[in-house]
């Protein structure tokens, strides 16, 4: 029987079995969709040479041009999708983003140069809001009570495919080749479109277009200051996350063997998404138990703790325990933020706005790697660590002196 929740008004949840079908089909989407992004990690290099571009330099260029033109397009749009879910449809925005995201991989395989592969990842980006249309969705049809759990376990899918992909390129093109397993991630993901399509039920669509024109999004928002600090701690999140990235190898290079190197770097990249993995609905769990605004605070804390050692390890496996025990601290983080979003606005804002928390959180992915290199390049590696240690003290400061209300 359907049952009332009081979330700025009273509307009707869907029983247990619809929203836990709901979450099972949204957490294996967000998996197999970030995959799809995420698999051409090792061996874009050689996919960029194979369409013709030679050169050492030329082809790092257009390897970085292609790997972050995806998240560019996304950023920019996850707003637009996101508000044009609350007005159709969250379940709507879904389908057009898997089925956009199977046909745009398919077409990253048959690229026949590397204009063509930019535009087509460009294209990617555009179609896709896959996971972060999931979490809006997970958000808005799960009981309240419930809702930092279930949040964490589509958290847990996306972190598993940024796990799971590289793994799965590094193993798949050697056997059935670089195009075909692109093709392959075209055709999963068209199967994700067919399970959203049959299998999700949206129980309460939102409001109309109609409603609400007046006045700008933000007006409407009944307690601001919360939701704004989601907003800087998810790119907060990703830059902490992403900092280390430009520097790995060469950090790495200087505690093991030359010989290690790669698979030492690949390992330290896999750990902080390994321990997200493990923490993420746990975390979330927790946080729906004794409130979001500690467990925030205490993430944020821990890894700026963590964060220290990292810049005085004298051993690879040093930085790769550092860096699992991170992942794991900060796997609560993206449950929570959607969590407080989506009891700080209106049911008919929620999508849009968690676009905007999607939009700041790939603005910190892209800006977490270039501030890190910079840091690095003109400072020090040690210094990158320090620095964005600072940073996430600063942040679970700013989320303890926020958030301190009680929940609602």
């Amino acid at each position: 029987m359907p049952h009332t929740i009081p979330f700025f008004g009273r509307f009707h949840a869907p029983g247990p079995e619809r929203w836990n079908r709901n979450l099972v089909v949204c957490a294996l989407g967000s998996f197999t969709t970030i995959v799809a992004m995420t698999l051409l990690l090792p061996f874009l290099p050689v996919y960029v040479q194979e369409l013709g571009v030679s050169g050492h330099a030329a082809i790092a260029e257009w390897s970085g041009l292609a790997y972050g033109a995806t998240f560019f397009t996304a950023g920019l749009t996850a707003p637009l999708w996101g508000r044009l879910a609350d007005r159709f449809g969250r379940k709507l925005m879904l389908i057009r983003a898997s089925l956009g995201m199977a046909i745009a991989m398919s077409l990253i395989g048959m690229a026949h140069n590397v204009m063509e592969l930019v535009a087509f990842r460009l294209l990617a980006g555009l179609l896709g809001g896959y996971a972060s249309g999931c979490m809006a969705l997970i958000a808005a049809q799960t009981p309240k009570e419930r809702a930092g759990w279930a949040l964490g376990v589509v958290a847990t899918g996306s972190m598993a495919g940024n796990l799971a992909g590289p793994l799965i390129g590094g193993t798949l093109p050697p056997i059935i080749g670089i195009r075909a397993t692109f093709l392959l991630a075209g055709a999963v993901i068209f199967v994700t479109f067919l399970a959203t399509t049959f299998l999700i039920r949206e129980e309460r669509r939102p409001v109309s277009a109609a409603r609400g024109k007046s006045g700008g999004q933000w007006k409407k928002i009944p307690v601001k200051g919360p939701v704004a600090v989601m907003l800087a701690t998810g790119f907060l999140l990703m830059f902490a996350t992403m900092s280390i990235e430009p520097i790995i190898t060469v950090y790495v290079a200087q505690l093991v063997p030359q010989k290690h190197v790669i698979f030492v770097a690949g390992l330290v990249m896999a750990a902080a998404a390994l321990g997200a993995v493990v923490s993420s609905s746990r975390l979330g769990h927790l946080a729906d138990r004794i409130g979001y605004p500690p467990v925030i605070s205490a993430c944020l804390g821990t890894a700026a703790i963590l964060l220290i050692p990292q810049a005085f390890v004298t051993a690879g496996w040093q930085l790769i325990l550092l860096r699992f025990f991170m992942g794991l601290a900060l796997g609560g983080l993206l449950p929570c933020i959607a969590a407080v979003i989506r009891h700080s606005v209106p049911q008919e804002m929620l999508a849009g706005t968690m676009g905007y928390s999607i939009s700041s959180q790939y603005a910190g992915q892209v800006l977490g790697p270039i501030g890190g290199g910079f840091i690095g390049g003109h400072i020090g590696m040690a210094a990158v660590f320090l620095i964005t240690s600072g940073l996430m003290a600063a942040g679970a400061g700013a989320n303890w002196l926020a958030t301190r209300a009680p929940h609602p």
